[in-house]
Formats: C-alpha cells, sequence, structure tokens
C-alpha cells in the first residue's frame, strides 16, 4: 500500500464485498425459512421435526466457527475465505437436490459447518483494515449484508415457486451459483495489507498474548453472555417469522412483503448503529467503547417490544412493533463485533470461532424447543415474546463482569 489515495477507498470496497459475502451467506440460511411450508410439505415436517433443522444446523455452525477461527489465524486470507464460500455454496445445491428429510438434514449440516467460516474471516478483514474507531462501522457494512439477504430471498422463493411447482429447490441453486461470482470478485480484488491501522496487530508477525488466560477473564466471559443474548431474538425470528405471519392470517405475498419491511428495518438499525456511534466518539462526548454500550442498551430496550406480540392482534400496530425490533435486533451485532476487536488485538479470529461456537452449542437447541412449544400450544406468540428478554443478559454482563475487569489483571487485551 502506498499514500496514494486507493488504499483508503479500496478498504470500503472490501467491506462492501464483505457485505456480498453476508449477503449471500443469508440467502442461502433464508431460503428454508421463506419456503418452510413448502419444504414441510414435500418431506412431511410438523414443527417439532423443521426445528430440528435449525438445532443440527447450529451444531454444525458451532463445529465450523471452531474450526475456521483457528485456521483463519493461520492461513491467508486471500484463500480459506473463497474456500469457506465454495463450501456454503456446495452445500446450497445439495439442499435443492435432496430427495428425503434425512439428506436435507445433511445438507443443512454442510451448509451450517461451513457458513460459520464466514464471521472469523470477515471480522479478521476489517480488524486488518480499518482503524478502531472505524470498525464499528465496517463491521455494520458487513452485517448489513444480512439484512440485505433476507430482503431479496423471499421475494426470489415467492417468484420461482410461482412458477415452478419445484421453486424452493431452484431458489437454493440461484444462491449457490451467486456465491461462485463472490469468489471471482474476491481472488480480484483482495491482497494482504502492508501495514495494519494503528491498533491493529498482525497475528503472523511478533509474540502473541496467550490465549488462555484471556479465555478465563470476566470480560471474555461478559462478551459471551451478551453473545446468547442477542443471538436468541436474532435467529428465532429468522426462522420463525413467516410461519408465525402466516398463522396469524397474513397469506404467502403478504408474508413475503412484509418480510422485506422487516429486513429493511433491520439494514437501517444496523447502519444507524455504526454511523451514530462514528459521530458520537468524533463528537467527543464519549469515547469509543462507551458510544457501543449505550448504543446497545438503547436497542436492547428496541428488542424488548417482542414481549407485546401476544397482546396485539393482526394490523398495523403488531407490524409496527415487528419493525422497532427489526431495528434494533441487528443493531446489537456490530456492537458485539467491536467488543471482541477490543478484547484482543492478538486472537481476532480465535475469538470470534469460540464466541460463534458457544452460542450455537447453547442456542440451537432452542429450535427445537421453540417448535414442541407451537406444536402444543398451536402458536408462536409466547415462544418470540419470550425472547425479548433475552438482550438484558448481555447489558446486564458489560455492567457485572467487563466493568470489574482488574486493571493489573494478566488477560488485559494485548495492544
Amino acid at each position: 500500500m502506498n499514500s496514494s489515495p486507493r488504499p483508503s477507498l479500496w478498504k470500503w470496497y472490501l467491506c462492501g464485498l464483505l457485505l456480498l459475502a453476508t449477503t449471500i451467506n443469508y440467502m442461502d440460511r433464508q431460503t428454508l425459512a421463506n419456503a418452510a411450508d413448502a419444504v414441510k410439505a414435500e418431506f412431511g415436517m410438523n414443527d417439532a421435526r423443521y426445528g430440528h433443522l435449525g438445532t443440527t444446523f447450529g451444531l454444525a455452525f458451532a463445529a465450523g466457527s471452531l474450526l475456521f477461527g483457528f485456521l483463519c489465524e493461520r492461513w491467508s486470507l486471500r484463500w480459506l475465505y473463497p474456500l469457506v464460500l465454495g463450501g456454503w455454496s456446495l452445500a446450497g445445491l445439495f439442499s435443492s437436490w435432496a430427495t428425503s428429510y434425512q439428506e436435507f438434514m445433511a445438507a443443512r449440516i454442510m451448509l451450517g459447518f461451513f457458513e460459520a467460516g464466514h464471521w472469523p474471516c470477515a471480522l479478521k478483514t476489517t480488524f486488518n483494515l480499518l482503524k478502531p474507531e472505524e470498525r464499528m462501522m465496517g463491521n455494520s457494512v458487513l452485517q448489513s449484508g444480512a439484512s440485505i439477504g433476507a430482503i431479496i430471498t423471499p421475494h426470489v422463493v415467492l417468484y420461482l415457486s410461482q412458477h415452478h411447482p419445484d421453486g424452493w429447490r431452484y431458489a437454493f441453486q440461484v444462491v449457490a451459483w451467486s456465491g461462485v461470482v463472490w469468489i471471482a470478485l474476491w481472488l480480484l480484488s483482495y491482497r494482504q495489507p502492508a501495514s495494519s491501522p494503528a491498533g491493529a496487530e498482525s497475528s503472523s508477525s511478533g509474540p502473541q498474548s496467550p490465549l488462555m488466560p484471556l479465555l478465563q477473564s470476566r470480560r471474555f466471559w461478559a462478551i459471551a453472555l451478551l453473545l446468547i443474548g442477542i443471538q436468541i431474538p436474532w435467529h428465532m425470528i429468522l426462522q420463525w417469522l413467516k410461519l408465525f405471519l402466516l398463522s396469524r392470517g397474513y397469506d404467502q405475498a403478504q408474508a413475503a412483503q412484509f418480510i422485506s419491511f422487516y429486513y429493511i428495518a433491520t439494514d437501517l438499525g444496523c447502519l444507524a448503529a455504526g454511523v451514530l456511534s462514528m459521530r458520537m466518539v468524533k463528537g467527543g462526548r464519549v469515547d469509543v467503547h462507551h458510544a457501543k454500550r449505550r448504543i446497545f442498551t438503547f436497542a436492547t430496550c428496541g428488542v424488548s417490544c417482542m414481549v407485546l406480540i401476544p397482546l396485539l392482534a393482526k394490523g398495523w400496530l403488531l407490524l409496527a412493533v415487528l419493525l422497532v425490533v427489526a431495528a434494533s435486533s441487528l443493531a446489537l451485532f456490530p456492537c458485539y463485533y467491536s467488543f471482541v476487536q477490543e478484547l484482543s488485538a492478538s486472537h481476532v479470529s480465535r475469538l470470534t470461532g469460540l464466541f460463534s461456537m458457544w452460542v450455537w452449542v447453547i442456542t440451537s437447541p432452542l429450535h427445537s424447543l421453540f417448535g414442541i412449544i407451537a406444536d402444543s400450544t398451536h402458536t408462536y406468540d409466547w415462544g418470540l415474546a419470550l425472547t425479548g428478554f433475552a438482550p438484558w443478559l448481555g447489558v446486564l454482563a458489560m455492567k457485572l463482569l467487563w466493568d470489574t475487569q482488574k486493571p493489573n489483571d494478566s488477560t488485559v487485551a494485548a495492544r
């Protein structure tokens, strides 16, 4: 890299590629959620068996998180990232070819395993490219791809289902081939930065701080609990929103249209979190860390609106509450990513993988439990409402564990 203006533009261009990777990641994941009724009918699933798909996907995601989190510190991102994209794109094709519930579940396991590699690779990229005060904005850009993927997918699935009896299978194939396009763009665009911005430390040069003491620190466990709190509402809605809307009397087209609006709101909330963080820091009103903390608490209040779901009938007020939840739920994730990057400069990818493994192992069985509750109560309302309390676990964990980290503790992040 040199002193020309190109590197500055290049790093944000790469953030745009990360956004596109997240978009494809969530399109692959959301194809099932948006074709849930067709897939359930195809393979004779009830809600409990459908919930098991979410559980096995999550456990595979946990295993992939651990492996790719460690590989990311040792292998070049130029080659590891395309391997990850290629793996989950192939899994998408296998999903479209499945002829039984068991084959479809195997494809979901493969999809979860390889999709997990996206997050360590993406966070390592933003960490290497961006300055500390820029990272939350960069993380917001890459995370906003989740919303874009979720916006596009309902319309892809709806269009194909209306024009072909096996439309959900074609949807998996369309998304899978888009991953091949991304691989070509990445290989043409990515190069290892010649130098890291202030506050970054290459994992391949110089001594690293030990990992084990860090895992025993209060701050590590503060983030571990925080991640559980934000994962539960986001992923429960991700998998169950369409079925919830259908259960409330909305038809296929109405559900697809609202799901797009829902994820537009998540995108706006995510980007707003990044912009607000930069403005708060630039204005000198608060430091980087406390700006993130304030945004996290405010977004948690918005997610808590989920407790109103059982009290609301079909109509604009129910949909308005869901949009507030949408904007708030994704705004939590850039905060989490930035807390991980703040925890240690030496182990960003390893920590990302370990946190992802931890949270998917803990929360994945909740999909099966959610399905069992839905089968027994014949409603999705109460399961969704209860998840609205989850992000407060993160607020409390940061207050009780992060704020009480001893200054002379050997696990303070390497800088």
